[in-house]
């Protein structure tokens, strides 16, 4: 299985393509607040622009953190959501190491799901799909670091 990677954020404008890309498509809703990637001032006026996105953690904390098991693991990295089991506490967010499940105003959870769909929407080429663990790759330097 392959995971988004922002692999060249240097390119970033900031436009925000990705995350309504992944709101309407992923999640059939047109909101900030319901897309697994979000898009953020690096710091200042020149800094540029970085992505958060899930770092597809295996083992991952938020599985470990959810009482009901609607966090369940993803091969090769990365998380599936069970929406319907979901009893929207909140324990995935507070136990993600870079904050990248974003809760609603109903605390329902969004994360990225690895699927790609926003990589397209991206009119700098700044996101990719990668090979994930288990084939021969590891997230790379810039997505560890979130830029």
């Amino acid at each position: 299985m392959k995971i988004l990677n922002a692999a060249r954020m240097g390119r970033c404008i900031g436009c925000h393509s990705c995350s309504l890309a992944c709101a309407r498509l992923v999640h059939k809703r047109l909101s900030w607040d319901t897309a697994g990637i979000r898009v953020e001032s690096a710091g200042g006026i020149t800094a540029g622009f970085e992505a958060r996105v899930c770092l597809a953690c295996d083992p991952a904390p938020c599985v470990a953190a959810c009482p009901t098991d609607a966090f369940t693991q993803r091969k090769g990295g990365g998380v599936v959501v069970k929406r319907s089991s979901c009893i929207r506490c909140g324990a995935c967010a507070a136990a993600c190491p870079v904050d990248a499940i974003y809760l609603d105003r109903e605390v329902n959870p969004f994360v990225c799901i690895h699927c790609g769909r926003c990589v397209a929407y991206c009119p700098h080429d700044c996101l990719e799909m990668a090979p994930g663990r288990g084939e021969g790759g590891e997230p790379s330097r810039e997505a560890a670091d979130g830029a």
